[in-house]
């Protein structure tokens, strides 16, 4: 038998997919819902892209309380640099929406495009990545968090024991997962 070749689809995965077969189970409403959500993270990775590409280019926003527009304008007015990898190992790394680290601040600003309640700790992360990887003590500098969603902005300035606490999490954790990757290799 001579397969139809589809060479423009591989790689690529389907959201009725075999290999997320739960869908099956699912009824009209949940399907629709859930279809819904991935057009969502679609759209929210177009919004990120361009919010990226207005910082790079100091291309402000017209002044507004949307979130795209306070984010993009706040990040420019900061001169942030947007979407930089924060990296500590190749089990511990991420990228920040919008980060500066001048005049001993650090600050990082994250673009929320979904409806679900995003949480600080995210941000928390970025900073303990940019602490161990630019070798900088949290309690030598300030630091403040931003979050923008639905229209408002979150202010976060973390005490440094907070970040302190995160950095001895990444480097303990990454310790036991590069112990178990050296024991699998050793198989």
């Amino acid at each position: 038998m001579n397969f139809n070749r589809h060479s423009n689809l591989e790689g690529k995965h389907a959201f009725l997919g075999a290999s997320k077969y739960h869908w099956i189970n699912y009824d009209n409403e949940k399907i629709a819902d859930l279809y819904s959500k991935f057009k969502a993270t679609q759209k929210g990775t177009i919004l990120h892209e361009f919010a990226a590409q207005c910082i790079r280019l100091r291309q402000k926003l017209p002044k507004s309380q949307k979130t795209l527009n306070m984010y993009v304008n706040d990040a420019i007015g900061y001169k942030m640099i947007p979407e930089q990898v924060l990296y500590f190992s190749e089990n511990c790394f991420g990228t920040a929406d919008a980060i500066i680290f001048r005049n001993d601040i650090l600050r990082i600003h994250d673009l929320k495009t979904g409806v679900t309640p995003a949480h600080i700790e995210q941000l928390e992360i970025y900073a303990a990545l940019f602490c161990l990887e630019y070798k900088t003590k949290p309690s030598d500098i300030d630091i403040e968090l931003r979050l923008y969603q639905s229209n408002e902005v979150l202010v976060c300035k973390p005490i440094h024991e907070e970040i302190t606490s995160i950095m001895d999490k990444i480097i303990t954790f990454d310790k036991i997962i590069s112990g178990m990757k050296a024991e699998e290799d050793a198989i």
